[in-house]
């Protein structure tokens, strides 16, 4: 199976307050991460999320909670087409703050032996995405 990630960014306001939505997808488990980013754009939220879900990917498996043959296969789920279509490098990222997010994903993709990045629906996204709000609206009182 491998391991699936859906990852969520957004900003209430472009740029504003931003968050981050991180689903991790075992054979066995699941686990989920909320992030506060503070003032950013939604793309660069959607990037963020996903540096944060790879970061937190390599943590579960120095601890020992993911096995390393599960990372063999990696499928990333964002529903940020612009960010897919950056990382699949089908689109040049002609923003400086975006290319170093960009850069930094791509260093990180390095340590898995095969990693996808897929565009999904939003619909198909809904517990990220949920996760996003739930932070947002935790800090900013709603």
């Amino acid at each position: 199976m491998g391991i699936e990630i859906y990852t969520d960014g957004g900003a209430r306001g472009n740029p504003g307050s931003a968050a981050a939505g991180v689903v991790i997808v075992t054979e066995k488990t699941e686990y989920q991460s909320g992030y506060y980013l503070g003032e950013r754009t939604n793309n660069q939220a959607e990037y963020l999320a996903l540096i944060l879900a790879l970061e937190q990917l390599n943590q579960l498996e120095d601890a020992k909670q993911i096995n390393h043959q599960d990372l063999t296969t990696l499928n990333v789920y964002l529903d940020s087409e612009l960010v897919v279509k950056q990382l699949n490098h089908e689109y040049k990222v002609k923003d400086p703050d975006l290319q170093k997010l960009n850069q930094q994903v791509q260093a990180l993709a390095k340590a898995f032996s095969m990693i996808k990045f897929k565009h999904i629906p939003r619909e198909e996204n809904r517990r990220a995405d949920a996760i996003v709000n739930q932070v947002l609206d935790l800090q900013i009182g709603l």
